[in-house]
């Protein structure tokens, strides 16, 4: 361990916009000061830069969003200065842009280098996957789930010793039924036009086709009941022609006035004990999934896709279903068969489940474990932490070695963060 009994931790992201890359900096933040640590984040900014210094981190605006290389190699002595004057411990990446800059800037100070896969990347052909490769550069790499874990070692070949499993945390204190004011409840009611009596059935989840919204859409068709509101939250957010698209099937389903597409919404845990059901209907593996988490926090039926994430997240029949992705008749029947429990299954199901978000994806087990982590490299010689790995050699990222890649980066299939 190092001698200094504060060591600091400094986190780089590309930006500090909503997402799970971003809400686990912030909550990793919180875990480093309340520790008595010091935390240093590096982004381009964004809406959640107060959020890192309201938990009493310290932000720095860098140009970690850009991919060009030149800018990478600029940002590699930016970063040196920064470990040097803020007397940096760690350095941990949280995406693949900014991890070149932050590698070569780590490995030239002399300090261990963490990385965490906040979902998986596309290998769509060999420069794709040389410009992933260095998320697992780091003396350890951290995966969000068993799922990103696999996904790791199946295309990267990271040896297990240098893997650590670290899921995702939820806020069990904001996800909590037991705080959820009336007030809050019924402002939100008030906002989406909803009425006593009437089940509402919530899919939250940002604009993105792989959310499964038309999957969701076709499912309540086949329900086949009028008498229930749909929330699609999150769907209507400034996409347009992916708006029009959804519109456009509800209005082919006949299911105007049953699904509404809402914007954002920034009280999640009151929006979730509005739900009667919640619903994950992915087409495509989540990375961890969140949704499945919070709404088990409440308390809430929950219905899942059987793929990613999830598997994990939930336990089949006992805290909530899990359907295969893809399939609304299957969706339609788990819905039917959740909306019909009787008040003492829903105890049941709600104390189940929220006892297994409690157990093993709260926040202050993610940010512990991780601290660990920190921990482990600190006490580790020089020599045990890059023993016959390739990743500490300081050439292998150089921002030279991404030169090749500069048009390729991010372009096809991105990562699965939520």
């Amino acid at each position: 361990m190092s001698d200094r009994k504060a060591p600091t931790v400094l986190q780089v992201l590309p930006a500090l916009e909503v997402g799970g890359a971003e809400w686990g900096a912030v909550d990793v933040t919180a875990g480093l000061t309340g520790a008595g640590w010091h935390a240093v984040v590096a982004s381009s900014g964004g809406a959640m830069t107060e959020e890192v210094e309201r938990v009493g981190g310290i932000h720095l605006t860098l140009p970690l969003d850009r991919k060009n290389p030149w800018t990478i190699r600029r940002n590699v002595r930016v970063l040196q200065d920064v470990i040097r004057e803020y007397r940096v411990d760690i350095v941990h990446a949280r995406s693949r842009a900014p991890a070149w800059s932050a590698c070569a800037a780590a490995r030239r100070s002399g300090v261990p280098f963490v990385t965490t896969f906040h979902g998986v990347y596309g290998c769509g052909n060999r420069l794709k996957k040389a410009y992933n490769s260095i998320m697992v550069k780091g003396d350890i790499v951290i995966a969000v789930s068993r799922f990103v874990s696999r996904h790791i070692q199946e295309t990267y070949r990271v040896p297990p010793k240098r893997l650590r499993v670290i899921h995702r945390g939820i806020d069990t204190g904001i996800f909590n039924p037991d705080v959820v004011s009336d007030e809050r409840m019924t402002r939100l009611a008030r906002q989406w036009r909803l009425h006593d009596n009437v089940p509402v059935i919530m899919l939250p989840g940002r604009a993105a086709r792989w959310k499964g919204h038309n999957v969701m859409i076709e499912a309540v068709r086949n329900l086949g009941r009028r008498d229930v509101r749909v929330l699609l939250v999150g769907a209507d957010q400034g996409k347009p022609r992916y708006r029009d698209e959804l519109e456009a099937q509800i209005r082919k389903a006949g299911l105007e006035g049953v699904v509404l597409l809402t914007k954002p919404c920034r009280d999640m845990a009151a929006a979730y004990m509005l739900a009667d059901l919640v619903v994950s209907a992915s087409i495509e593996p989540e990375a961890f999934g969140r949704v499945a988490a919070e709404a088990q926090a409440m308390g809430r039926p929950l219905v899942a896709t059987d793929l990613g994430g999830s598997r994990e997240t939930v336990i089949d029949r006992r805290t909530g279903r899990l359907v295969p992705a893809g399939d609304a008749a299957a969706l339609a029947d788990a819905m039917g068969s959740m909306l019909t429990l009787t008040a003492g299954e829903r105890h049941t199901l709600a104390r189940r489940a929220r006892g297994h978000v409690m157990a093993c994806f709260t926040k202050s087990r993610m940010c512990g474990r991780t601290l660990s982590v920190y921990r482990e490299l600190l006490d580790a010689s020089p020599s045990t932490v890059t023993t016959d790995t390739a990743p500490g050699r300081t050439e292998d990222c150089e921002p030279e070695k991404i030169a090749e890649h500069r048009n390729d980066a991010d372009n096809g299939v991105g990562e699965r963060s939520a």
